[in-house]
């Protein structure tokens, strides 16, 4: 569809920060109006609201096919349940995947159109559900342990609904990769009586590696960021302990800063000899990239049966 002189509608509209006069820089080449915009997706991707409709609709006839996930508990709060998309298949793998809405936001029922491929290629699908920042006092820290005791109850249970504890594999997405990519730092051994190498492989997407750009930004205004938070949950600061294999993925029309902490993420662990590898998903934007993980034959989808040899 045209809009005036011809132009295409979405061509016409606005993305990154707003007009204003440029300020002293705050974080790298940032102002602050362009930092926070760095930090918002909506202000790059204005489709937002589209893409997230689509996603829940899609869920709804994945579940019509699939049927309703198992749901279980984690652990002692309300919202401390997984919903588990079940593959025929006995003895299969489990794909975790933790879902993002800038911390605040989402649901394991908004992203089960991920599940179906894998259901079918003969995995199982776990997708948890955990607090929003605002829920738990603006700390991330509570949000990270429940996202680790979730995965580690899969550890712990997946014989219970037909999954391999020793083909355990995560995913997540923006801020969801964010925690996912914290469960990899996590002593599994230490903290759980699992298996130190419990996740085998791990596809982060579009997500944040490291805290000081979003604390400084207009995430501070919900997430209560404090000197523990930002340095414990920046996992590009603590390398060491990662063992598993990881893919880090971002869109070509990501925010900079989303684009940015990718490649620095990815850069830092190939320089210590980490098993990494990276993807650039060319032509989508933040919310767009996800859906590939709910396609076979998208880029994400590729690379997560890939990843688990489906």
């Amino acid at each position: 569809m045209l809009g005036g002189l011809g132009v295409p509608l979405l061509a016409q509209q606005k993305v990154g920060p707003p007009p204003h006069e440029h300020g002293p820089k705050v974080f790298l080449d940032y102002d602050q109006v362009e930092l926070d915009a760095a930090y918002d997706q909506a202000a790059y991707a204005t489709n937002n609201a589209q893409v997230g409709e689509r996603g829940q609709r899609n869920s709804d006839l994945v579940r019509g096919r699939l049927g309703a996930p198992l749901r279980v508990t984690y652990g002692s709060s309300a919202i401390e349940k997984i919903d588990i998309y079940k593959t025929a298949k006995a003895n299969a793998p489990v794909h975790i995947f933790i879902h993002g809405g800038a911390w605040r936001g989402g649901s394991a029922r908004g992203v089960g159109y991920i599940a179906e491929p894998f259901v079918i290629a003969g995995a199982h699908v776990a997708i948890p559900d955990f607090a929003p920042v605002l829920d738990v006092g603006g700390s991330l820290l509570a949000m990270a342990a429940q996202v680790r005791s979730a995965i580690g109850w899969v550890g712990k249970n997946a014989g219970s609904f037909g999954g391999d504890p020793k083909r355990i594999y995560l995913s997540g997405h923006s801020s969801g990769a964010h925690l996912a990519g914290c469960a990899l730092v996590v002593d599994w051994a230490k903290e759980f009586g699992l298996s130190p190498d419990l996740l085998k492989g791990a596809l982060l997407v579009s997500g944040m590696y490291d805290l000081k750009g979003p604390r400084i930004s207009s995430r501070h205004e919900y997430v209560r960021f404090d000197d523990e938070t930002e340095e414990s949950l920046s996992i590009q600061r603590h390398l060491d302990p990662i063992h598993t294999p990881v893919t880090v993925a971002y869109a070509s029309f990501d925010t900079p800063e989303f684009q940015r902490q990718s490649r620095d993420f990815a850069s830092a662990m190939r320089a210590v000899g980490k098993p990494v590898e990276l993807l650039v998903g060319q032509g989508y934007n933040h919310f767009e990239f996800i859906e590939t993980l709910g396609n076979p034959y998208g880029i994400l989808g590729r690379a997560a049966m890939g990843m688990m040899k489906l």
